[in-house]
């Protein structure tokens, strides 16, 4: 149905109704009181509504056109679950490494400074050593 058409069926919905309203003040009593009891009649036999419950287990998810991998014994859904977390887990294991890595070279760097200064390694563990270096620092 088209909303031309369906504006033009509420239109004339409403110039019935203003129409019976403006004769209900010329019907008599008993008249009235028919209606009122027809009224009582179809509002008692009117269904009632009930609400419906229903169990859906495919998941649906807006902009999903219905084809999915994801139903309940899809192993490409599970898959599709698993590789991403997999890819978490191996990158934070590559980062993790890449830093121990990264600490194992710079202390590696420190170790060869000191190995190969003029000092001794009994004057780095020296305390007045440390404060003369940080004299100089200043």
């Amino acid at each position: 149905m088209n909303y031309s058409k369906e504006v033009k069926d509420l239109d004339f919905a409403y110039k019935i109704r203003r129409a019976l309203n403006e004769s209900t003040e010329n019907l008599s009593a008993s008249t009235l009181d028919r209606l009122a009891n027809a009224r009582k009649m179809a509002l008692a036999s009117k269904k009632q509504e009930v609400p419906v419950a229903a169990f859906v287990l495919k998941g649906v998810l807006a902009g999903n056109s219905g084809f999915s991998f994801q139903g309940p014994s899809s192993w490409l859904g599970k898959f599709g679950v698993a590789l991403p977390l997999l890819v978490l887990i191996i990158g934070l294991f590559g980062i993790y490494e890449y830093e121990q890595q990264q600490r194992i070279s710079d202390l590696a760097e420190i170790d060869v400074a000191v190995l190969a200064d003029e000092l001794p390694p009994d004057a780095y563990l020296d305390t007045g050593f440390s404060a003369f270096l940080n004299k100089v620092e200043e």
